[in-house]
């Protein structure tokens, strides 16, 4: 399926590849000359990414993608991981400092961000390969004395405080550690600089200082031109970061989100943002993508459908997407679903399911297979009264593990979801959960 995606996919050229982020709305600022230094040929180019998690998150997948454009438009991507800057913490963004984490816990996130990397950048395509790196494997090597001798030196205080990553801070107060991130940040550009030929850092928008920083130094200490490229920084429509739910960062690790969840965030994005997402988050090109728009102008559900589909299989797996897309359906279609019900695990079930009132009840009383109006309204209550329930099934609004219930005296002689659970649906929208043990 990714294979089908990216071959659809109008890919820019190297000359192009500004125009590409553009029109995507994926540029937020560049330093001069970028666009002429682009069309001379293959751009060696770095994200950072600190392992401040075991995961990336949606917040990092707008910059992910970023590298894939870099590598689609025949530039080479190198991913930074920070084995060394993220025992200290970015401030960029941040209004207190960050809890530092310790070399065994750094190590085992590089991995988890190693993994999920390799999801969208190709590690063995030939000339423009994504290489990973990793910043503790030159920062152990320099002593602090040495650090400060031939590079502190370069960049001075009021450089550095000019900066916003600084600015913000400065009222709620910033850490000496966490000033030097900028520091640290630049001479890792001019280490890529000069030993792997990387003349481009990209970022989010709040990295332009770091990135700039970098570019300076490379000037200064080795009289190189270096370029920077930022794309903003995504926000929903009331101002807050894109990426969050109300349980909080939307995770790439399936551990953290489940794929359920993650497909149903897309499902769940407003209306107004989905012109951003789908340049963002997709590979579509712009003929597809301004046919989609216009396509489904006046069902724009379906257009999210699209881009949960492609992000979901991307991130996770097509079997992830279609089990989750197996999932969102038994609560929107009317019939068809009982098989798919009855397939879902224990950990899918209660998620599609989490929120909804619960009961529980004697597994015997179930085996012993009770008449529904009792199950309704006395075991459960999910009915005030057997009247009520009557009333509800005689107008076809009563099911039980997405079945009808067609008559008031039938019998609940349904299998066991999982073997232990029973759903009930109480009209259009209200669903119980009942727990046999």
């Amino acid at each position: 399926m990714l294979a089908k995606i990216e071959t659809i996919s109008t890919f820019a050229g190297m000359e192009n590849l500004l125009d590409e982020l553009t029109w995507r709305g994926m540029v937020h600022d560049t330093t001069p000359g970028l666009k002429e230094h682009l069309e001379k040929g293959m751009v060696s180019g770095y994200i950072g990414f600190d392992p401040t998690a075991s995961s990336l998150h949606i917040g990092n997948l707008a910059t992910v993608m970023l590298l894939k454009q870099l590598q689609l438009a025949g530039h080479k991507p190198y991913a930074l991981v920070g084995g060394a800057t993220g025992m200290i913490g970015d401030p960029s963004g941040k209004s207190k400092e960050r809890n530092l984490l310790d070399e065994e816990t750094l190590r085992k996130n590089q991995d988890g961000v190693k993994a999920q990397l390799e999801k969208f950048l190709d590690f063995n395509c030939g000339e423009n390969s994504a290489v990973m790196v990793n910043n503790y494997d030159w920062f152990k090597e320099i002593g602090f004395l040495q650090f400060l001798r031939n590079v502190g030196k370069h960049l001075s205080v009021n450089y550095m405080m000019a900066k916003d990553s600084v600015k913000t801070r400065l009222e709620t107060g910033i850490s000496f550690t966490e000033f030097s991130y900028q520091l640290l940040q630049a001479y890792d550009f001019r280490h890529l600089f000069n030993e792997k030929g990387v003349t481009l850092q990209m970022g989010g928008s709040d990295q332009w200082g770091n990135i700039t920083s970098g570019t300076e130094l490379i000037r200064r200490i080795d009289s190189g031109e270096a370029f920077a490229l930022t794309t903003p920084l995504l926000t929903k429509a009331d101002g807050s970061k894109f990426g969050k739910s109300e349980e909080g960062n939307v995770w790439l690790d399936a551990d953290l989100t489940s794929p359920y969840k993650f497909y149903q965030f897309w499902l769940n994005i407003a209306d107004t943002e989905i012109s951003k997402v789908v340049r963002v988050f997709t590979l579509f090109s712009k003929e597809e993508i301004e046919g989609f728009e216009q396509e489904y102008a006046q069902n724009p559900n379906a257009l999210k459908r699209i881009i949960a589909k492609e992000v979901t299989i991307r991130v996770h797996s097509e079997k992830d997407y279609e089990n989750a897309l197996s999932a969102s359906e038994i609560l929107f279609k009317k019939s068809g679903v009982t098989d798919a019900l009855r397939k879902l695990d224990e950990k899918l079930l209660l998620e599609v399911f989490e929120g909804v009132d619960k009961f529980n009840i004697n597994k015997d009383r179930i085996t012993a297979k009770p008449d529904v109006l009792t199950f309704l309204a006395e075991q459960t209550s999910i009915f005030k009264s057997k009247g009520e329930a009557r009333k509800m099934i005689a107008n076809g609004g009563v099911s039980i593990n997405k079945e009808k219930i067609e008559k008031y005296d039938a019998v609940v002689d349904h299998e066991l979801l999982q073997g232990k659970y029973l759903l009930v649906q109480k009209g259009k929208k209200n669903y119980y959960l009942v727990e046999a043990s």
